[in-house]
């Protein structure tokens, strides 16, 4: 008898009876299936990939950088300032935008020539932000909004060249997916918790 052939021997049951074999479309179809049960939660609940589109956020983020976004912290946690959030734009939710949190609920951002001021329980007086990661902030704006529960002003980076806060008004918590967690493209940009910043500033002293 040759140790080699090509007849397959079927395997048999504990009762002689012989196993059939599944098909291998089968196990294709069963594994796709349990890939698909798998991946799709992982997607709507946890985390899910980004691209980066355009130049608002340079030179923190540059167009073509891929992203795996953090959607559970915000459930156990709310966004603070200094992070980078990816969210659903409010003029059009099919699109997805990404930008840096400037206030938070309950804060006035005045913005004076081209300087950012926080307000809030804390600080009375105001809190003029330090921002080491702006690229351009040179077109001069007047602003001023108070904050509301839930509401938040983000803006981008590259400031004279993002659409933002400052022009579609507050982003409502509700439309933030979650957290700018891991860049892994490009390679020599792999970075955990990309962009995001611990801000600075300066406490406006109160004025007799």
């Amino acid at each position: 008898m040759s140790l080699f052939s090509s007849h397959k021997t079927p395997v048999e049951k504990s009762d002689g009876m012989p196993v059939k074999e599944d098909h291998p479309l089968a196990e294709i179809v069963r594994f796709s299936i349990i890939a698909i049960l798998i991946v799709i939660p992982i997607r709507l609940f946890i985390a899910q990939p980004f691209i980066v589109s355009g130049a608002s956020m340079d030179n923190t983020f540059h167009s073509g950088e891929y992203l795996i976004v953090d959607q559970v912290s915000y459930y156990f946690d709310e966004p603070q300032r200094g992070e980078v959030v990816i969210f659903r734009y409010p003029r059009d939710p099919s699109k997805f935008f990404i930008k840096r949190v400037i206030g938070t609920p309950g804060e006035t951002v005045t913005i004076a020539n081209n300087v950012v001021t926080i307000t809030n329980e804390q600080y009375p007086n105001g809190y003029v932000l330090e921002e080491p990661y702006i690229k351009s902030m040179d077109t001069p704006q007047e602003f001023n909004e108070t904050l509301g529960e839930r509401e938040y002003f983000v803006m981008g980076d590259n400031r004279d060249k993002s659409s933002d806060s400052r022009s579609w008004g507050v982003l409502q918590e509700e439309r933030i997916i979650g957290r700018a967690f891991v860049r892994l493209f490009p390679p020599s940009q792999i970075d955990y918790l990309p962009g995001a910043a611990e801000i600075e500033g300066i406490i406006v002293e109160q004025t007799e």
